[in-house]
């Protein structure tokens, strides 16, 4: 029975490693996948989708206006699976897209992707995922404090937690740093208690 899968983590937890290795695995037993991402993700390129450990492979890049329903029947029907990464930047029609082609053509749906901003705020492919997935895990990542790393904090160039801007600014570890919600608001508090002091 298909099913509509949520794999959700923080930054560095491993999600496209995981993604690639579940490509990889698929491929191995002959079965067809469909790998797709949001083409807003173009760190290494439109159509790569590359984790930090050097895994790699060609992917799918799906624009906002394009319906993945379609194009699956259009150009990729033949496929066995179909493996979503960065879903966080996907639109609620493209979730929505990938729930029909698991009702309706009978294709497992893996996505992978951060369920929140660096303000903590919910992403809109996230949380249409957390509405209409069947199954929903979290893939944990630790924060330098030990305990477990729930915030996606974004850095400046001194190191600095930021907290105003888009929701959408591509990053890697110098950008982004995964953290416990005590060590975010701990490490926000001691920035404001140095601006008053300057």
């Amino acid at each position: 029975m298909a099913k509509l899968y949520f794999r959700y983590g923080a930054m560095g937890s491993s999600k496209t490693a995981q993604a690639l290795i579940t490509k990889f695995n698929y491929e191995e037993r002959g079965m067809r996948v469909w790998l797709i991402k949001p083409s807003t993700d173009d760190r290494d390129g439109k159509t790569v989708l590359r984790s930090r450990i050097g895994l790699a492979a060609e992917c799918t890049p799906i624009p906002s206006t394009m319906d993945i329903y379609e194009e699956f029947m259009a150009h990729h029907s033949e496929c066995d699976v179909i493996i979503a990464d960065e879903c966080q930047f996907f639109t609620e029609a493209h979730v929505n897209a990938l729930r029909k082609l698991v009702d309706v053509r009978g294709v497992p749906v893996l996505c992978y992707g951060l369920r929140t901003d660096f303000l903590t705020k919910m992403f809109t492919g996230s949380a249409r995922l957390f509405e209409v997935a069947d199954s929903i895990s979290e893939i944990k990542t630790i924060c330098e404090c030990g305990r477990k790393a729930i915030v996606n904090a974004r850095i400046d160039a001194l190191g600095m937690v930021v907290t105003e801007g888009s929701q959408i600014f591509l990053g890697g570890n110098d950008s982004y740093i995964a953290m416990c919600h005590r060590c975010y608001k701990k490490k926000i508090k001691n920035q404001e208690k140095q601006r008053t002091e300057k």
